[in-house]
């Protein structure tokens, strides 16, 4: 037997956890130029927020927060299907992935 307890992982842990998660999410959309890291920032914001929804729910015991965050990856995941779509369609139209050259309403 283990002679040390086992404690959990306070709250704080995990909101800081999710906070820098979600802030390395809105400089990576804010600083990169391409749009499958732009499109990958978006991702990582959208699970810092899950994070923070199973942290609360697993706090206040409440299964509510659990059921958002399985609609919240049922919607991501047909955001990434239409997302990588759009990307290989802008791609193939203008064989670049830069956002700053990217101007689909010019003809």
């Amino acid at each position: 037997m283990n002679s040390f307890l086992v404690q959990p992982v306070p709250v704080s842990w995990y909101l800081l956890l999710s906070a820098a998660l979600f802030s390395l999410g809105v400089a990576g959309f804010l600083i990169k130029r391409n749009l499958i890291t732009v499109f990958m920032s978006i991702e990582l914001m959208l699970n810092a927020v899950n994070l923070s929804f199973v942290t609360f729910a697993h706090e206040w015991h409440a299964v509510k927060g659990q059921i958002f965050v399985f609609f919240v990856m049922m919607v991501a995941a047909a955001e990434a299907a239409v997302g990588l779509a759009i990307i290989i369609a802008v791609f193939r139209a203008r064989a670049t992935l830069a956002v700053d050259r990217i101007d689909l309403m010019k003809l």
